[in-house]
């Protein structure tokens, strides 16, 4: 429950293949008007304090630097939309507030613990750039992780990130899925995917509406941004049950697909054990760690993979991706990632049936290495394997070696 406490996770985080760390709000949550018994860390009350129940503004900034040290990257969570109600501002600035009819601070969302923010204000804008200047200066963070951005004019992250950029280079990842956001942010939300998978485990829709999706992405998100794919996060975990009870025995393998489609994998904490339980949002809720984490070489492998693999490089020009023809076509999603040097495949039994899947595809040829068995296999124009219900297999070719 503290900085201190979760720096003894570096190593093993590191080792898994994490390499960026967001941190939900580690600033003070407001009392005011507060839900449950610890309320929302996104009702802020100071934008440039930290939580005193994670620890002290040194501890923070000695844990950025161990981090950096490790070679991970930092984003802290940034509420730009609104406040908790005894925010500093609400005394010293109540001018940046909206106020209803009734002259009163209000939220548009019905969000009880919050009121939102005036960005018609010049004062107000400057005052939150400040703000946000002060975590890349004072704890040399590396990136903002922005809530609910699309709640935020764009032309304020126009004037954020261009302001913010000359100090340090900063990643900026938000959340929210509009095309428009696209060219401010460097990476969006995958919400789309996450719920068409959903919906793909209630049997709601098919293979051919996960391609849907997927080709939405390609079609209509800018070629210099990225998505956050992901199967579970801290909203849908407290207030739709964990990747589990959303996707049953689905959850495994669509985490394969988001980290091996073109996106950055964002895994939740506890998802490593696997976390099977809710967490409640409002009321200290901690994850119940046990030692070694079950999934930890699963996500190793997957995470590693895409480090060490070129073809898994998300917005390289030289990477392809490409359907591959499988049967049963209703119940198989197959697909090659292609660039000059290797080859990687992935094949997902999206199933509850053991199946024969028979892939074919004239670039399907060679020797090919399964990543989590290490099994070796040869190709010749397609493939068929025996996969057992809900089994995923990734294969990568290196060319230079014909492996």
């Amino acid at each position: 429950g503290s900085f201190n406490a979760f720096a003894a996770h570096l190593p093993r985080l590191r080792d898994m293949g994490v390499e960026v760390l967001w941190f939900m709000p580690i600033t003070p949550i407001s009392v005011a008007k507060r839900l449950g018994t610890l309320g929302s860390y996104y009702a802020c009350a100071d934008y440039i304090t930290t939580n005193p129940e994670y620890g002290s503004m040194q501890d923070f900034r000695r844990l950025v630097e161990t981090a950096h040290q490790m070679g991970f990257k930092v984003l802290i969570d940034w509420v730009a939309n609104h406040t908790g109600w005894d925010h500093r501002w609400t005394r010293e600035n109540p001018e940046f507030y909206k106020r209803n009819a009734s002259g009163e601070f209000y939220d548009a969302n019905g969000w009880e613990d919050v009121i939102d923010l005036d960005y018609s204000h010049a004062g107000l804008r400057q005052a939150m750039i400040d703000a946000m200047r002060f975590w890349v200066e004072i704890a040399d963070i590396d990136g903002f992780r922005c809530d609910m951005a699309m709640l935020v004019p764009l032309d304020f992250w126009q004037e954020a990130r261009t302001t913010l950029d000359r100090v340090k280079k900063l990643f900026w990842l938000a959340e929210c899925e509009e095309p428009a956001y696209y060219k401010i942010f460097d990476a969006g939300y995958g919400w789309k995917l996450l719920h068409r998978m959903e919906a793909y485990w209630r049997k709601e829709t098919g293979i051919a509406g996960l391609q849907e999706v997927l080709a939405y992405y390609d079609e209509n998100i800018s070629p210099s941004a990225y998505q956050a794919l992901f199967t579970s996060n801290h909203d849908e975990n407290s207030h739709s049950g964990s990747e589990y009870e959303r996707m049953g025995d689905a959850a495994k393998a669509f985490a394969v697909l988001c980290c091996t489609w073109d996106g950055i994998p964002l895994i939740y904490s506890g998802q490593e054990l696997p976390n099977y339980k809710r967490l409640r949002f409002f009321d200290k809720d901690q994850i119940d760690w046990t030692d070694p984490c079950e999934l930890h070489g699963f996500y190793h492998s997957l995470l590693s993979l895409r480090k060490n693999n070129r073809a898994l490089r998300a917005g390289d020009p030289l990477v392809n991706r490409f359907w591959i023809k499988a049967s049963p076509d209703n119940q198989v999603l197959a697909f090659m990632r292609d660039c000059p040097e290797t080859q990687v495949v992935v094949i997902l039994n999206l199933s509850p049936d053991t199946n024969t899947c028979n892939l074919q595809d004239d670039k399907l040829a060679g020797d090919f290495r399964e990543c989590f068995t290490g099994e070796s296999i040869r190709a010749d124009k397609g493939l068929v394997l025996s996969m057992s219900a809900w089994q995923y297999k990734l294969y990568e070719r290196r060319k230079d070696h014909s492996k």
